[in-house]
């Protein structure tokens, strides 16, 4: 089971803000476990605390802004995808201004930095929530849309297009985190010249030049206006006449374009609060879709917040029948447990096959058959027991029992046909033969019971 992840020290970087043109410094800071994204406005009275998620974000039009009352805290999308792509969980970061600085316009020092201070692993476990079917949000006026498939792995294309000929269409696909660093974390935010007076005259990109964007001149305007634009932003005066790149600094990629909005989706993706096992594709994406996107997606897992372990009955089991009599002295018709599919330091997941046959059925009920709630959980606390007896030494010269049951939820009626799968976990290491366990029963995709519940290991005679 993977661990949640924080950082191995503390680090600042230092530069002017995209819109305020203010000299800003970041802090990202190690977090304890649970504690998610959060950003620090220390320059504010009381040093308010914004929560790093979906539901925060007041405004996307050139950037993600998140807030919390009056304090705002904008870009800060390329932070966000640096935690993220490099499998941050828990980070306090530290802000002195109303936004993050834009350095290069991109998440590379960033992962410099992160690189640097090193990732600390937690005890906690890493919550993914796996994506079990397609979800789609479509903006029908803009065209844009988003949606995500089933993975073993979180993954992204996106696809961009603009009225342009040194930009129309273009797509860049990540399939793997772990080469973000190289092959996206580079990617430069990008602007359109014709774009940028309506940016000034609405307060915006004071902090913009030619180190911190892609400048794209596809469409001619006269001399003097392109001559003003340069002087606003301290730039060299560059001939009206030739269209192209006004940067110095060539492009990273032929695509950095695309690779820049796929930093930004994960930018933004890091705004649902949980890391996702699930691909990614986006055509025509920015800020506005993906935050709606992000937020759907909260909704989602709030909707499905305990999820059932991936079973697939044409794999092999870790314990067939057979292992589990050696270990388990139940017999029929109490051995309520069929086999085992998955086992990790602390959680087991076992399988419960209920069949007609079962001979409680007979009188409970002949003309509604219910599996007896009292036997859902003893099949439970068998699988609990397996994943205790598993850990000892000659298992079968040990036996489990029952010390107390608590918070027992029943969601649903187990009947003849369905298959039980049971997913139980350890809530503390186990000390002088006690151990404390919680489960969860699934059928299907749907939680039937859950239990917490002690259990004694006793050396039989």
């Amino acid at each position: 089971m993977s661990k949640q992840k924080t950082l191995g020290g503390s680090f600042s970087l230092f530069g002017k803000g995209l819109h305020t043109g203010l000299n800003l410094t970041v802090t990202f800071n190690p977090a304890p476990e649970n504690h998610g994204y959060k950003i620090q406005r220390i320059d504010l009275p009381d040093q308010p605390v914004i929560e790093a998620i979906a539901e925060n974000v007041v405004d996307t039009s050139r950037g993600t802004v998140v807030a919390k009352g009056e304090a705002r805290c904008s870009t800060i999308e390329h932070g966000m995808a640096a935690l993220y792509a490099m499998g941050i969980d828990n980070c306090l970061i530290q802000v002195n201004g109303p936004e993050f600085p834009i350095l290069d316009g991109s998440s590379k020092l960033y992962v410099e930095n992160i690189r640097r201070v090193g990732i600390e692993e937690q005890n906690a476990p890493k919550d993914f929530y796996v994506i079990k079917k397609k979800i789609e949000f479509r903006d029908e006026n803009t065209g844009s849309s988003i949606l995500i498939l089933p993975d073993e792995q979180f993954s992204i294309t996106a696809m961009i297009s603009f009225d342009s000929e040194f930009l129309s269409s273009q797509f860049a696909t990540l399939d793997n985190m772990d080469d973000f660093a190289d092959e996206i974390a580079s990617a430069r935010t990008f602007v359109f010249v014709r774009e940028i007076e309506q940016l000034l005259k609405a307060g915006l990109i004071r902090g913009g030049d030619l180190d911190n964007a892609i400048v794209i001149y596809e469409r001619q305007i006269p001399q003097e206006n392109l001559d003003k634009l340069a002087d606003y932003m301290g730039v060299e005066h560059k001939d009206a006449t030739k269209l192209g790149y006004l940067n110095d600094q060539p492009l990273f990629w032929r695509n950095e374009p695309a690779r820049h909005k796929l930093l930004d989706i994960i930018g933004d993706m890091a705004l649902i609060g949980r890391p996702i096992k699930g691909r990614i594709i986006a055509t025509r994406p920015g800020h506005t879709i993906n935050n709606k996107f992000a937020r759907q997606m909260r909704r989602e897992i709030r909707q499905h917040e305990i999820q059932a372990p991936s079973y697939d009955p044409n794999e092999p089991p870790l314990m067939d029948v057979n292992r589990i009599r050696e270990l388990l002295p139940h017999r029929y018709p109490m051995q309520l447990v069929d086999k085992v599919v998955e086992t990790g330091s602390n959680y087991i997941v076992a399988i419960k096959n209920v069949t007609a046959n079962e001979e409680f059925f007979q009188g409970h009920f002949p003309q509604e058959p219910v599996m007896p709630g009292v036997l859902q959980i003893e099949a439970m606390a068998q699988a609990g027991g397996l994943l205790v007896l598993n850990s000892v030494e000659e298992p079968e010269r040990w036996s489990t029992y029952f010390l107390r049951i608590d918070d027992v939820k029943f969601r649903r009626k187990v009947v003849p046909g369905d298959t039980l799968i049971f997913k139980v976990e350890l809530l503390a290491p186990i000390r002088h033969g006690i151990s404390s366990m919680h489960g969860f029963a699934f059928v299907g995709e749907k939680v039937a019971f859950e239990a917490t519940f002690t259990a004694q290991i006793v050396k039989n005679k």
